[in-house]
């Protein structure tokens, strides 16, 4: 058996390519994304009672993924990017059905020049993802206390984000155009969107898109402030070297 389905709207996010996608919802919440309904759902009537719930459960296509051919083992990021898992016990976009399920922060609802807009935060999503389906999340039943995390336990480990000479006066002059960028350069990058096989990423120098902009940042050492327990001691950082627009 086959079944079709329709989008029901559209997400506008600042992420135009997959590296810079945070890797699960909810790490950059300086994102400013929607998304935007179309077609039959299109309508006022299809939102009452949306706004009284703080989340929503996001059902979308990973239009980006989708392929002839799937593997039924995949290498998480959060293992390293060497050890194999079945794809069941991991979130990647490869998969027999290309479908991902987010829960996202409902910010607000509006409408603009006759579409339905519905604010989220925390996305996780490819600017342009086609979305499925809404629902809202429901604490008593979709938070669950004593829910194990198999390999992926906690959060991941966030650096500090530096701006170079170069990258300031870039930042500042593109930051009139995008409402909190620098947050959400330091929110996307503290996370070390670096492909995660990399054993030489001291070494390398990495490049993701934001909005309309090329973000060229590195790994690098940051002095710790002399009010510290080690004052005069250096910590790892990332530091953008350089903001320009796409061409």
């Amino acid at each position: 058996m086959s079944y079709e389905f329709f989008p029901i709207g559209t997400a506008s996010t600042p992420y135009p390519e997959k590296f810079s996608i945070p890797r699960q919802p909810g790490l950059v919440t300086s994102d400013q994304s929607y998304i935007e309904l179309q077609g039959d759902a299109n309508r006022e009537e299809i939102l009452r009672g949306l706004e009284n719930f703080s989340h929503i459960w996001v059902v979308f296509v990973f239009h980006h993924a989708m392929r002839d051919n799937w593997k039924p083992m995949v290498r998480p990021p959060r293992l390293g990017g060497n050890e194999k898992v079945g794809v069941f016990a991991s979130r990647s976009p490869f998969r027999p059905n290309p479908i991902g399920l987010s829960v996202l922060k409902l910010k607000g609802i509006s409408s603009h020049q006759g579409r339905w807009r519905i604010h989220i935060e925390g996305a996780d999503l490819l600017n342009g993802t086609p979305i499925l389906d809404i629902k809202p999340y429901l604490p008593y039943a979709d938070s669950l206390s004593n829910a194990q995390g198999g390999f992926a336990t906690a959060a991941p480990e966030r650096l500090p984000v530096i701006f170079s000479a170069t990258a300031e006066p870039q930042l500042q002059k593109a930051a009139g155009d995008f409402i909190q960028l620098r947050q959400l350069i330091i929110d996307v990058l503290g996370q070390q969107p670096q492909p995660a096989y990399h054993s030489d990423k001291q070494k390398r120098q990495y490049g993701i898109s934001l909005y309309t902009l090329n973000i060229r940042w590195q790994y690098s050492q940051m002095e710790q402030g002399f009010d510290t327990a080690a004052p005069g001691a250096f910590e790892p950082c990332i530091e953008v070297t350089e903001i320009t627009q796409i061409d």
